[in-house]
């Protein structure tokens, strides 16, 4: 190995990430304390440390991940390590997408309890194994939600939401009481375009002519 490159190793940047789900009897520092040995040994400098605690790994939004993902779009570091997948990313799809845009970004993913270091020719061969894992669990997904959305309609079962029928007698009663085009929508559950429409309907049909304000007269006419 020349020189130059035993020095560009030597000041490798790497992100640290770790996550505890409780902070019942959980704490991050045993991750980390790996994951500095490694990256000493490595010759690696830590560029940071991003934990979330009492976070769980289904949840949407990790803060100090989210924070990460940032940071490493920015090239504030070469590397990203965690102690295991699991900490890493909250489902399979997830985690090949996270993984996919660190690649895009130039930077490498390393997890140290399940030996995968995407910079090694090894572990890249790991991530299309994890890549294509993941394309299978999507397309089993989906044909699941195919199947059953047939078997529903063979059962006769009606899908999708329940469509509103606007009372056309309701709303004039309601607007001939005095209730604004809003209130008329809240009372019936139905949308104001909804009201709107329907008077407007009622109104070609030469129904009788409905009181309004000049705020909904405007919006009749729009």
């Amino acid at each position: 190995m020349s020189s130059s490159n035993a020095a560009a190793r030597r000041t490798m940047r790497v992100a640290l990430y770790a996550r505890v789900s409780t902070l019942n009897g959980q704490h991050p520092e045993m991750q980390l304390s790996e994951l500095r040995e490694y990256a000493a040994r490595r010759g690696w400098v830590v560029a940071g440390e991003y934990v979330d605690e009492g976070v769980s790994g289904s949840k949407d939004s990790r803060p100090a991940l989210n924070r990460l993902m940032a940071d490493a779009h920015r090239r504030r570091f070469d590397i990203v390590a965690c102690w295991k997948v699991d900490r890493f990313g909250r489902s399979l799809k997830h985690l090949v997408n996270a993984l996919a845009d660190l690649d895009s970004y130039g930077v490498a993913f390393l997890s140290l309890r399940d030996n995968l270091d995407l910079s090694t020719p090894t572990g890249r061969l790991m991530f299309q194994i994890i890549g294509a894992m993941a394309e299978f669990e999507l397309s089993l997904t989906k044909e699941r939600v195919k199947c059953g959305l047939v078997n529903a309609r063979a059962n006769g079962k009606q899908l999708g939401r329940p469509r509103r029928v606007a009372d056309g007698d309701r709303i004039l009663q309601m607007k001939a009481e005095g209730a604004s085009l809003r209130e008329i929508a809240a009372a019936l559950g139905l949308g104001y375009g909804t009201i709107r429409s329907r008077l407007q309907q009622m109104s070609g049909n030469f129904l009788l002519p409905v009181p309004v304000t000049s705020h909904e007269s405007r919006a009749l006419k729009a």
